[in-house]
């Protein structure tokens, strides 16, 4: 978005509200323009970069309405979908709202999710006057689409991607810029280079009719908890926007570039497949019983899994399934308030990062018991799953990069290793299931034999007092990181053994800064982190709740919710001293830590019942 300054000049800040289809997204910012969004697809080249354009050219890289002697603006979503309405009302009392949406629905036994924004403004009260600006940009900001029309469209040439505007408003206006008057609903589609079949008016109004439909229908089917239902609703609408459909794939966010702190250079590409992010995506969509996700992630994983050579699993992939995502600077393009630089590509992808073999492992067990699935995994499935235990199994014990992938130095992570109990564990069950008892017995006592590993390196007791202490971040080491609060959640610790409370007592007297988590306080490859890591707060939430302190849990999530955009979201950063967003936008992490917090800390519907 942008906000003004006392000079009148805009700054860009996360309160964005997000709109898709599972094909493209778009960011609108609080003056209703849209200024980020990627064709053809989620990790494609921003037709939409203003938001990465710094202080300067806003009029670039943009789409937005402007009404003649504008004094306000409001938005909100129309309840329960991602359809955006903003009211622009000027100094005389004439009003418009703008519906913004990418349409999706079903049509013809299939999905229709277009690469297409759809736009319609409909005046609301007085004599309301508009201007359009439309100005896309290819390669990464480098230059604005070359523009041909016609009667009724306009053609905009972005590098490998020409996207047509069909419109009722006349097209001269639009192309000049100019102010005219709203006296009829106006409908604006920008979508695939192709002519546009039937009346516009009737069927936007229609599209805009039927996603509406969808989106009510899909959140009917959650099991969404008593207490927070809008905020789960909002965050699992919002997840469900950053699956690609296509191959199943779910990105980390929808931008890059948007730093983790000021000036820091802590500027990463988000727009990829993340095994571990994915991973808690889906169960927290699990909890809520969006089962559609699971499947097409399941399927997407299989291809993974498929492809691996010799087993080994790449911590990131592209949503096209594809390995090698080179890491670039966009040199056009100054970056988020001017902080770049604007990243394109991680280069994360070569990386060993083995708690991935258990984030593999883990959501592909539920294929072989749940009937809800219309695919149960099979003794195929199983097989090729063994192949990602095995990873599992040789690695537990080996340096990584760890999860926040740290890129200048390797060590054990104790958390990797947890994942890798994990997979092994979960591999046991699953054998079980299918009657393999020797499978079974194999992956059992591999799980006994990380377990032991992982208690012999990981533990740090206080000199001289072997029983007292608490498990570090790494073997060996005495350093502490939020994901040791995950031990509980994955079944490797019950809450109230002495080790779970001693690890969490320790981290929270290392990490905790007020109402907030950090990651790690080590210094790392861009120096001290400068602010707190929002997954990492939920997860101290959640065990906090585990081990009986349900009224600071609670005091903690409400803070948290309380820190969300006027679109109800969460970036992945936030300063803990100003509470200001930071990280890229929306962050699936962080609304991940809402469903599952909500789901743990809610009443029950039997309470209230």
């Amino acid at each position: 978005m942008s906000s003004p300054d006392r000079n009148g000049t805009h700054h860009s800040s996360l309160e964005l509200w997000p709109i898709g289809n599972c094909q493209v997204s778009g960011l609108i910012d609080e003056r209703g323009a849209i200024v980020w969004g990627c064709v053809p697809r989620v990790d494609g080249d921003p037709t939409f970069c203003a938001l990465m354009r710094g202080q300067d050219g806003q009029d670039a890289g943009t789409w937005r309405f402007e009404l003649e002697n504008q004094v306000s603006v409001s938005q909100h979503y129309m309840r329960n979908t991602p359809i955006l309405v903003t009211r622009l009302e000027d100094a005389s009392g004439g009003a418009v709202d703008i519906y913004d949406f990418c349409p999706r629905f079903e049509r013809s036994g299939r999905t229709y999710r277009p690469v297409a924004y759809a736009r319609v403004v409909r005046p609301v009260a007085g004599s309301p006057r508009i201007r359009t600006v439309l100005t896309p940009m290819s390669g990464y900001g480098t230059e604005l689409a070359q523009i041909t029309h016609g009667s009724n469209h306009i053609r905009y040439l972005v590098e490998r991607n020409t996207l047509r505007l069909t419109t009722d408003a006349p097209v001269g206006y639009v192309l000049d810029e100019r102010f005219f008057r709203v006296e009829r609903s106006l409908h604006f589609f920008l979508g695939p280079d192709e002519p546009f079949t039937g009346n516009v008016e009737h069927e936007l109004d229609t599209m805009l009719q039927l996603t509406s439909n969808y989106w009510h229908l899909w959140v009917r089917s959650l099991a969404t908890p008593l207490d927070w239902q809008d905020a789960v609703i909002r965050a699992a609408i919002t997840l469900k926007l950053c699956q690609h459909e296509e191959t199943g794939a779910i990105v980390a966010a929808l931008t890059t570039s948007i730093p983790e702190a000021p000036h820091s250079q802590r500027n990463w590409d988000y727009r990829y497949c993340w095994i571990r992010d994915a991973y808690y995506t889906v169960q927290a969509l699990n909890h809520l019983g969006a089962l559609d996700v699971l499947e097409k992630y399941l399927s997407y994983l299989r291809n993974i899994v498929d492809d691996a050579e010799g087993g080994a699993i790449q911590p990131l992939y592209a949503v096209s399934g594809a390995r090698e995502i080179i890491e670039w600077e966009a040199k056009d393009l100054p970056g988020y308030r001017g902080m770049g630089p604007v990243r394109v590509g991680n280069a994360a992808y070569y990386q060993v990062q083995n708690d991935c073999y258990g984030q593999i492992v883990l959501p592909s067990i539920q294929a072989f018991t749940d009937q809800r699935l219309l695919r149960i995994a099979n003794m195929d499935d199983f097989a090729s799953l063994e192949k990602v235990g095995e990873m599992a199994w040789q690695t537990h014990n080996q340096p990584d990069a760890g999860l926040w992938e740290l890129r200048t130095r390797t060590a054990v992570h104790t958390y990797s290793s947890v994942m890798s109990w994990a997979a092994c564990d979960r591999l046991a069950n699953a054998a079980e299931r299918l009657g393999l008892s020797e499978r079974a017995k194999l992956w059992r006592e591999r799980a006994d034999t990380v377990r032991e590993n992982i208690d012999e390196g990981a533990w740090c007791s206080v000199e001289g007092h072997e029983a007292d202490g608490h498990y570090a971040a790494s073997f060996g080491g005495s350093e502490l990181d939020a994901s040791l609060l995950q031990m509980v959640e994955l079944r490797y610790l019950r809450a109230e053994e002495p080790k779970a409370r001693a690890t969490l007592t320790a981290v929270q007297k290392a990490l905790r800064r007020g109402e907030h988590m950090l990651r790690y306080a080590n210094e790392d490859d861009f120096g001290l982190p400068e602010t707190a890591f929002n997954i990492c707060t939920f997860w101290l939430i959640e065990a906090l709740h585990r081990s009986g302190d349900d009224e600071e849990a609670r005091r903690l999530f409400e803070a948290m919710l309380g820190h969300r955009t006027k679109s109800g979201l969460l970036s992945e950063d936030m300063d803990f001293e100003t509470g200001e967003l930071w990280g890229n936008f929306p962050q699936t992490y962080s609304l991940v830590g809402i469903i599952n917090c909500a789901g743990q800390l809610s009443r029950s519907w039997r309470d209230w019942r």
